[in-house]
């Protein structure tokens, strides 16, 4: 099917449409969240600032295939889709998080109560499985820094309930260069019990050449009452991704000269990633009197081996291999009590809580070579047991008393980092540091009147190095780099909460100091070694709005504004200066989405999606080619109908239909000059499903 065909089938089925007007619940202008507050309260009653983002628009003309599809809409979020499924997403909060080679740091990702993130601020996006999704909840600025140290921002996946009568049901999806998926699902209650099952099989060949990704999820949710006063819900999932091709960043040359060219190493070392990944949870909550007792509890093992593009020759190479192979058990938990305190005036409840995390890798490096033979397991080069842990206990109190709102907490972080070396040919590189801080957050609102809120908001955060980040000592030392310091972050927020009329609108302006901010040292040989740069400042401005426009229009907007900086000379690499007012890289000074849905039957929605992007620095000297500012829109549409049993669905959607050529995301400092990975042009998907209720 090609473009012309999707839009002709568009057309028809509007032309299909029948007289009824539209019955579909309206808008939500005022979801419920606990991230923050950690118990369910209205956004628009949080001082600070948090979104949720509900069903409906994860999934509505959706692809349910990356986070990015729902976050864009999130002010002071940056997602870039990579078009690479062997790197993740990359993911930043208020620019927490931007100098991501691969994955998501600086950023707590939770998937009901598990951690996404490992103890040392590694997370991957990837695990989210949005087609079991009930609402993703975002929270940003000094709220966050009580989730613990690397929590820049929050983002947390809640899956949907099994409810109602049990059901059944199939979709498949195909689409531009190759995209294929099915999915399967079950869901529903019997007996006192819900569940949903979900099964799913992505496949695509990829926008740039090589690379293909094959993504298999599968998902199990168990909840019940074991009694009147308790809820108990088991939760399964999986990731298993094999043999996904990568196809490395492109040089600015090599971008402009064909968009979707990849690097001559890729090929010759067939760089390439295989992920199994597999996690087991509980989460347990009950009543005792007044108060709430919450459990969770989680184990799970991760398997990678990833073959890089690292020369034959190399240093690197020689020392620490240029296949990365690692098997990693993570388990931990988490407990939470909530007491009202009934004598205190107005409504004043204390949260104590304790969270213990911890993650173990058994990690090899080997040479990508054998001989002659190049893309292959060579030579054992790296053999050591990498431990990261936490335990972080936390007390936070909210307070509601007439027109005010009090939320203020601290909490004790604590990242322990161990290596034991097993591979000492080359020395001994054993050795642990431990990270502790705490750090207090308070949030005061003010109710000026029962549609206008006003608050500040001020916290301490701190982001230790990650495992990755302290893997290399700088030059060419042998060793870990034990000498890295955390980051410690000084975060004020002022924001404006109105509801007027069927519109909401969330405003705040913001600004975070850092002191030690982590930064590349140099990337060379393959091995990207990081310092402490000194001072950071960053300043900005966001504005959320949705709209229930009419009884058919619904219109949403999210603009971000963030002057990101460095405070202070450094040198880089031991010779390169990175002046004062230099621009921290992968962080756009502009970024600005908005959204146009029609619902003009109740069996129909189409929406027309727009968005805009700055230019995007690539390394800290601001010297280099910046990725330049790109617009993007995109259309969708949804079809639903009901006959007895039986519901049925059609998506249908164009993405960049102007058919720009853009630069989507860039790899910030690479050493080769690889900064940039290319957006695909116009594309399109068209699926459709089936479901029995029985």
């Amino acid at each position: 099917m090609n473009t012309i065909a999707s839009t002709r089938l568009a057309l028809l089925l509007l032309g299909l449409s029948t007289p009824a007007l539209a019955d579909d619940a309206p808008l939500i202008l005022d979801p419920s969240v606990v991230t923050g507050s950690r118990s369910a309260s209205p956004t628009f009653d949080l001082p600070y600032s948090v979104d949720g983002i509900s069903r409906e628009q994860i999934s509505d003309g959706q692809l349910g295939i990356n986070a990015s599809e729902a976050l864009a809409r999130v002010p002071g979020l940056v997602v870039q889709n990579r078009q690479n499924y062997a790197q993740d997403l990359q993911i930043s909060s208020r620019g927490f998080g931007a100098r991501s080679a691969f994955g998501v740091r600086g950023i707590k990702l939770i998937a009901d109560g598990i951690p996404a993130s490992t103890p040392d601020g590694q997370g991957q996006a990837a695990t989210f499985n949005l087609d079991t999704a009930e609402r993703i909840e975002v929270l940003r600025g000094p709220a966050a820094t009580l989730y613990g140290s690397n929590a820049g921002g929050v983002i947390q996946m809640f899956s949907r309930d099994g409810e109602g009568p049990p059901r059944i049901g199939a979709e498949t999806l195909v689409g531009s260069d190759g995209l294929n998926k099915n999915h399967l699902t079950a869901e529903g209650a019997a007996n006192g019990a819900g569940f949903v099952l979900d099964a799913s099989r992505m496949d695509t060949n990829g926008y740039r050449d090589h690379s293909s990704a094959r993504r298999d999820q599968t998902f199990a949710k168990l909840n019940f009452q074991p009694d009147d006063d308790s809820k108990l819900a088991l939760i399964y999932s999986s990731l298993e991704q094999n043999g996904t091709q990568d196809p490395l960043g492109q040089t600015w040359a090599a971008y402009k000269a064909d968009p979707r060219s990849v690097s001559a190493n890729a090929l010759t070392y067939n760089t390439r990633k295989s992920i199994d990944h597999q996690q087991l949870g509980m989460n347990y909550e009950r009543y005792i009197g007044d108060a709430t007792l919450q459990v969770n509890a989680y184990t799970g093992r991760r398997s990678v081996i990833q073959y890089l593009s690292i020369p034959k020759g190399t240093p690197a190479n020689e020392r620490g291999g240029g296949v990365v192979q690692f098997d990693r058990k993570f388990y931990g938990g988490s407990v939470r009590w909530m007491q009202p305190i009934e004598s205190a005036p107005g409504e004043l409840m204390i949260i104590t809580g304790l969270d213990f995390d911890q993650s173990e890798d058994s990690r090899h490096g080997y040479q990508n070579y054998s001989g002659n033979t190049l893309g292959v397991k060579g030579q054992l080069r790296r053999d050591e047991i990498d431990t990261a842990r936490s335990l972080d206990p936390y007390i936070q109190a909210n307070w509601a008393l007439d027109r005010w709102t009090l939320q203020a907490g601290v909490r004790h972080s604590t990242m322990e980092l161990d290596v034991d070396d097993q591979f000492l040919s080359n020395g001994d590189s054993s050795g642990n540091k431990t990270y502790q801080k705490n750090t207090p957050s308070m949030s005061v609102m003010y109710a000026f009147t029962p549609q206008l809120h006003g608050y500040v908001s001020a916290g301490k955060g701190f982001e230790t190095p990650t495992q990755a980040e302290l893997a290399y000592a700088p030059g060419s030392i042998e060793g870990f780099n034990f000498g890295l310091k955390p980051s410690e972050s000084t975060q004020y927020e002022v924001g404006l909460k109105a509801q007027l009329n069927n519109t909401r609108i969330n405003a705040a302006i913001f600004q975070i100091t850092t002191e030690d901010e982590l930064v590349v040292y140099q990337s060379l040989g393959g091995r990207t070694s990081y310092q402490n740069a000194g001072r950071t400042l960053r300043r900005g401005f966001e504005l959320g709005v949705e709209s229930q426009l009419s009884e058919q229009w619904t219109a949403n907007l999210a603009y971000t504004r963030l002057q990101a900086t460095y405070d202070s000379d450094f040198v880089s690499g031991g010779s390169t200066a990175v002046d004062k007012g230099n621009y921290l890289p992968g962080v756009p000074q502009t970024t600005l989405f908005a959204e146009l849905n029609w619902n003009p039957r109740d069996w129909v929605s189409t929406a027309i999606e727009g968005l805009y992007r700055s230019k995007v620095y690539v390394e800290d000297t601001n010297s280099q080619r910046a990725a330049p500012a790109y617009s993007v829109f995109n259309w969708r549409a949804r079809f639903e109908q009901k006959v007895e049993h039986w519901t049925f669905h059609q998506t249908l959607r164009l993405d960049n239909l102007l058919d720009r050529q853009y630069v989507g995301s860039v790899i910030v400092g690479d050493g080769n000059n690889r900064y940039y990975e290319a957006a695909p042009g116009r594309s399109w998907y068209a699926g459709a499903g089936a479901e029995y209720q029985f």
